[in-house]
């Protein structure tokens, strides 16, 4: 039976300071070089993803933007991408600036990926974190608000105050993906915006195909991991997940914190 073992990433498999433990990076690539099928599942870029789980080597495809690309972590050859249509992504940039929320818009533009947004309108929560991404080369700050549509959209993120986010929440949620919640290290609020169907299930399915894939197990910690738990034939959620996950889990397993998915997996495995 080929079987792939899915992970979120933060807050399951990074700990609390953001990276990959030296642990869990020796387990998942000496399993994978024997033979395991491992593969983590994120609302990260790439280029965020792969800095946080610095020294995890092994060859796998990675799930980004919360299963909006697909991709390879070592060659960067990308295995799926979603994009809003031309009218979709015009009606969202349109709501958004209307209710003076500024996005942060990634998109596909010349077949390099970028996010746009107008320094100008920049919220202080928005610009603290753009100061995190600095020096990246996908940053694209535009003077035009028009410039915001620019190329193929797949991702939108704003961050803003509770109250004016969550009616843009409900109005976009049943024909779009959306993500609210509060960011794990901030504490902002983030409203995330993806076609509808993208989702880390929908982009697990996707692998399954892709791979040729007969049982799936996942690990993670929030509610945006839910969808994932519900196509999984076994899920684990960590000691410190939300108790909708744990809900929904086959068991529960050691915190981010101790390393819970590498144990499991080490464990599970019976070979290192």
């Amino acid at each position: 039976m080929k079987v792939l073992y899915v992970s979120d990433l933060d807050g399951t498999l990074l700990r609390s300071d953001e990276k990959t433990s030296v642990y869990t990076n020796q387990v998942i690539n000496e399993l994978t070089e024997k033979g395991m099928l491992f593969s983590y599942a994120t609302a990260r870029s790439f280029s965020t993803a792969t800095k946080v789980t610095k020294g995890l080597n092994a060859p796998i495809p990675i799930i980004t933007y919360n299963g909006a690309v697909i991709l390879k972590n070592d060659t960067y050859d990308i295995i799926a991408k979603n994009t809003f249509t031309g009218e979709e992504k015009d009606e969202i940039l349109n709501v958004l600036l209307s209710r003076t929320v500024y996005p942060i818009v990634y998109a596909f533009i010349s077949e390099k990926e970028k996010f746009s947004y107008v320094p100008k309108k920049c919220n202080a929560a928005t610009r603290e974190f753009l100061l995190t991404r600095k020096g990246d080369a996908r940053d694209n700050p535009v003077e035009l608000i028009s410039d915001l549509g620019m190329g193929d959209v797949f991702y939108f993120t704003c961050i803003d105050e509770y109250e004016k986010l969550e009616p843009l929440y409900f109005e976009f949620k049943e024909k779009y993906h959306c993500i609210f919640q509060k960011d794990i290290y901030s504490g902002e609020q983030w409203l995330e915006i993806v076609p509808k169907s993208v989702s880390k299930a929908n982009a697990i399915l996707q692998l399954k195909e892709y791979l040729g894939i007969d049982y799936i197990i996942a690990f993670g910690d929030g509610k945006n991991d839910i969808d994932m738990f519900e196509i999984a034939d076994e899920a684990y959620a960590v000691e410190n997940a939300v108790d909708e996950l744990k809900a929904l889990a086959t068991g529960v397993i050691g915190s981010n914190d101790s390393d819970g998915v590498a144990k499991w997996l080490e464990e599970r495995s019976g070979i290192l």
